[in-house]
């Protein structure tokens, strides 16, 4: 083996072994239960980021488990069409060459299309292999093949006959650069700071044009789509106005002044300009009052013919014409600053225009109670719990779905319009002319809106409608890993489709996890120069180190700051790992791990000595704690148990209390330890296996007469008995070496100085451990010597010591450290923190950081203070000893 683990060269290597092994795939026949993950697609014109990162790696750790367990593992993978994003980047492309989409034509262009997602569309897969996942690459799918796409338009059709998908003019988000309607959630708010305008509105009959109502807007330039001016009936200031007439400034058109008791009375001056053909609420007063739509800003942003002189201007230059033409007027009361949240479009982060439109819809409240009820009843539970709370908001106040996306690549809506009769005919099947008439036909220019196709992926990936041998046995899945971010785009509509229309939830589990920020908590985006590139990190540190990182930061309740310092890090532990059975595997002396059979526990291994005893009792320990940290999504506890235990007691302690024996004269006892070696190196890579496989699987390839992969190989068990008497035994060595550590870091011994402990103890087991490890135990802690002196033994006054129930350690630090130096560093360090904590129990102690920071600040804030309390009082325990050695 070379010294270190070379990722470059080997994880290409074993990953084509094991891909080529097809071992990925389902056991054929398996005995097993199934445990079956579906990917979240990622979308075909991307590349992996952080966030597939995180997301992958945490479902191959769980996949890699249940394969190891012999449960029927499939994970399927596969990528989504984009229908937004990809048009617009093969849009760019042909840009580049001069060619518009119209220039075309619609064929023409969705062939181009699909020849972009030929040539580029695989990198997303590749790149996925780079990071290790072991999906069933056969079964790979994509949103728009033959089969998934013969899926959404039966479930179209099956929703429209079941009177749950229709069309109609509705107030709905339109995007002026994408050109296409967005579902409500497909909006996004930014926090802006804006200007709102106190604008007169004159009344009919009033004196003047002073004689008027001022109503308060942000958006002076939808004015010209204004229908009525609304008061709330409740409001004195404005009862007798009632019924009225006022004059939409600079157009001089009239409308009626309104009550409806939507109108906030403290929400600008309490008169709220009714606008519905450009605002969501204001159509909602303009059905209840009957209202006209007035349609003032155009599908590209542009002021339309209602708006007079201002027509052809975009919204932003409207606005600003608008202002300066009331302030010439004096119909401009006043400005003043607000900061209020702005929707933009998700993809390209354009302002949002509501516009009246008529596109296909989806009735979303019975569905939506199917999805309610699944989670209340515990068929499906959010991981954690802390989401079942937004996930009900969300669906108790769910509108109806826009799915109609003015769009050429997608699923085009299998809707057809006569030409002749004007019904509208929906089918499974292309009509060549109308049912009704034989009318010629005309098929919807529109598609269906992504997530509509993705909504069903747990199960037409598996090949509903048809009732195939893969449905049968591998649906409803098991866990969906993703981020809390989709909780509405994916999650919610795969729970209402997949309930509707198979009558099962389509998953047990839905394991929600953090999103992947930089080092310093932002938000990872081009415009920061922030973005950290998973594959050029896999590149530096290695897949291994990378995964490890995220599994350790996977914690479920708050984002994850990405630092690359971190992976190189958990780089050098993939090394103590390879290293360690490095040392295993060139002190076997002959034993072969295929000849051990079923001799691989604690129990058939003869005469096991004392540290054999008790590393294969922590295995026990450990074992049980991976499983459980497992069985729960706990990937950061599971990434601290392995860490932790092959570090500090594997590596550190283990390997180096068997030296003597491996190096000793008895052979029986040379040949139990070579055993116990060679079993708990095996353990080791299988606990770590569903981490960090590229090292794990390699080192077993090492082992003499280890057979096949060790991803097929068996999990762990801990079905033995622990050795508590061994652990005891080992704790107290390893707790004699904690004290002594500790005093040197917190009396500021210099790290290379020789300190002598004592160990004043007359208890019989302490004494014999003594003996027999002292040697080793004073070369681990780096001290001169180490002994043990009698009960009846005075502490030296310069000794800085702990008590235990068996008797005390001392440590002697007179010429090791300078006291005074000391006290004063202790004294400035004590008074810096004694101001820290005021400051951050002050913070924590108003309500207003408490409910306006954000989350995760205040978090750390709790943290950090703990952290300090700490401190302090090690500081004032260590001031204490400190002056009692000056005394």
């Amino acid at each position: 083996m070379e010294k270190n683990f070379n990722h470059a060269q080997l994880e290409s290597q074993i990953y084509a072994r094991w891909e080529e092994s097809g071992l990925f795939a389902p056991k054929a026949n398996s005995q097993g239960a199934p445990f079956v993950i579906v990917i979240p697609p990622p979308n075909v014109t991307g590349n992996l980021h952080m966030g597939h990162a995180l997301d992958n790696t945490l479902q191959d750790i769980l996949i890699r488990y249940h394969r190891m367990k012999g449960d029927d593992t499939l994970w399927v993978p596969g990528t989504d069409h984009a229908g937004i994003a990809t048009q617009a980047v093969v849009e760019k492309a042909l840009a580049l060459e001069g060619i518009k989409r119209e220039d075309l034509g619609r064929e023409k262009f969705v062939a181009r299309v699909w020849q972009w997602k030929a040539e580029y569309g695989g990198n997303i897969a590749r790149q996925l292999r780079r990071l290790g996942a072991s999906c069933d690459w056969g079964r790979e799918r994509f949103t728009l093949d033959e089969g998934l796409s013969k899926a959404v338009r039966e479930v179209f059709v099956r929703l429209y006959e079941e009177d749950l998908i229709y069309q109609g003019d509705y107030i709905i988000n339109w995007c002026p650069r994408c050109l296409t309607a967005l579902a409500d959630i497909e909006v996004e708010r930014d926090d802006r700071k804006d200007s709102l305008y106190h604008i007169h509105y004159p009344l009919e009959g009033g004196a003047s044009s002073l004689d008027s109502l001022i109503v308060a807007t942000t958006r002076p330039e939808t004015m010209f789509g204004d229908t009525a001016v609304a008061v709330n009936p409740k409001d004195e200031r404005y009862k007798t106005l009632i019924g009225r007439l006022a004059r939409i400034p600079l157009i001089d058109r009239l409308v009626p002044i309104i009550a409806d008791e939507y109108v906030d009375l403290e929400f600008g001056t309490g008169a709220l300009k009714v606008t519905p053909g450009h605002d969501h609420n204001d159509f909602q007063i303009g059905q209840r009052h009957n209202l006209p739509i007035i349609k003032a800003i155009d599908e590209r942003g542009f002021l339309t013919e209602a708006a007079g002189v201002y027509k052809g201007l975009e919204r932003d230059q409207a606005r600003q014409k608008v202002v300066l033409d009331l302030e010439s007027q004096g119909l401009l009361a006043k400005i003043e600053p607000i900061a209020h949240a702005v929707g933009v479009c998700y993809r390209c982060r354009t302002v949002i225009e509501p516009l009246v439109s008529r596109q296909w819809f989806v009735r979303a409240t019975p569905l939506a109670k199917k999805a309610i009820e699944a989670v209340r009843d515990g068929r499906t539970r959010l991981r954690p719990a802390q989401w079942e709370k937004t996930y009900f908001e969300w669906l108790e106040n769910i509108r109806d779905w826009c799915v109609s996306r003015q769009l050429w690549w997608g699923h085009r809506i299998p809707a057809w319009s006569c030409s002749s009769c004007g019904k509208v005919t929906v089918s499974r099947e292309d009509p060549a002319s109308c049912p009704h008439c034989q009318g010629q036909l005309r098929q919807d220019p529109d598609v269906l809106d992504t997530w509509f196709s993705s909504g069903l992926w747990p199960f037409s990936t598996l090949g509903w409608p048809e009732k195939t041998a893969d449905l049968a046995r591998f649906y409803p899945t098991t866990v969906l890993v993703t981020g809390f971010d989709i909780i509405f785009f994916w999650v919610a509509r795969m729970m209402m489709m997949g309930l509707w229309l198979t009558d099962q939830a389509p998953f047990r589990d839905v394991v929600l996890h953090p999103l992947v920020r930089d080092a310093h908590g932002q938000k990872m985006s081009k415009s920061k120069g922030n973005v950290i590139d998973p594959i050029g990190i896999i590149d530096l540190y290695g897949t291994d180190a990378f995964r490890f990182t995220l599994a350790a930061q996977a914690g479920q309740n708050r984002d994850m700051k990405l630092n690359p310092a971190r992976v190189a890090g958990y780089g050098k532990f993939i090394n103590k790992i390879w290293n360690a059975a490095r040392f295993v595997l060139t002190n076997l002396g002959g034993e072969d791990y295929g000849a051990l059979g079923d001799k691989t526990d604690g129990a058939s291994t003869p005469a096991l000595s004392l540290p054999d005893r008790w590393i294969h009792s922590r295995l026990l320990a450990v074992t049980a704690q991976c499983r459980e940290r497992l069985e729960n999504f706990e990937f950061d506890h599971l990434a601290d148990v392995i860490y932790h235990f092959v570090w500090d007691e594997f590596c550190d302690w283990y390997l180096e209390l068997v030296k003597p024996i491996l190096y000793g004269a008895d052979q029986t006892a040379i040949k139990a330890t070579r055993r116990n070696l060679l079993i708990s190196l095996v353990k080791v890579i299988s606990l770590a296996h569903p981490i960090i496989p590229f090292v794990t699987e390699e080192i077993w390839g090492k082992i003499p007469g280890a057979q096949g992969f060790l991803m097929n190989a068996s999990y762990p068990e801990a079905t033995e008995d622990l050795d508590p008497e061994a652990e005891s035994q080992i704790g107290i060595l390893m707790d004699i070496a904690r004290v002594v550590r500790s005093i040197r870091a917190d009396f500021g011994a210099p790290p290379g100085a020789k300190v002598a402990p004592l160990v004043k103890t007359g208890d019989p087991e302490v004494l014999s451990l003594l003996a027999n490890y002292g040697p080793i135990l004073t070369r681990l802690m780096g001290a001169e010597s180490l002994k043990a002196v009698e009960p009846s033994a005075q502490k030296p006054r310069d000794a800085a010591g702990a008590t235990r129930v068996w008797g005390e350690i001392w440590v002697p630090l007179g010429g090791h450290i300078d006291l005074a130096l000391e006290l004063a560093r202790l004294d400035k360090e004590a008074a810096q923190l004694a101001k820290d904590i005021r400051q951050a129990t002050g913070k924590l102690h108003n309500p207003d950081y408490v409910q306006k920071a954000p989350s995760e600040v205040v978090e750390e804030t709790r943290e950090r203070l703990d952290e300090m309390t700490k401190r302090a009082a090690v500081i004032s325990q260590t001031l204490t000893a400190l002056k009692e050695m000056a005394q």
